[in-house]
């Protein structure tokens, strides 16, 4: 009894399909990586990645109380921020030159603007 020839070559077929499908997802089982026939992009690179924010937090100084911080802890006591008055100090300074920021518009002037439409003017005939 003996099978055909076609047979055996369909069976090898089979045989080496199922092997070129087994074998890549054994070598991901013992190295531990992951099983992706597809290529299906999954982001798993970034994600294996140690995280990033321990060793930036630990990088930079850790923040220092600030004059303001004191101000607010404490509003009895009686303060005098020197680079504050003279950051107002150049405010007034631009304003009264006519240089310093627009004023900001209220909440009804701010109605008033978007409300209003611009009527088209038809050119008078000649």
């Amino acid at each position: 009894m003996s099978v055909a020839r076609s047979r055996i070559l369909d069976l090898m077929k089979i045989l080496l399909a199922l092997l070129t499908w087994l074998i890549p997802k054994v070598q991901c089982r013992i190295f531990s990586s992951t099983f992706n026939p597809e290529r299906i992009r999954t982001g798993n690179k970034i994600l294996r990645q140690r995280l990033k924010g321990p060793s930036i937090a630990a990088y930079y100084p850790r923040r220092v109380v600030t004059f303001k911080d004191l101000q607010a802890l404490y509003p009895d006591l009686e303060t005098w921020d020197e680079d504050e008055e003279e950051r107002l100090e150049h405010i007034s300074i631009l304003k009264s030159r006519g240089k310093g920021a627009p004023k900001k518009r209220g909440k009804d002037q701010s109605k008033k603007i978007m409300g209003k439409k611009k009527k088209l003017v038809a050119p008078k005939p000649s």
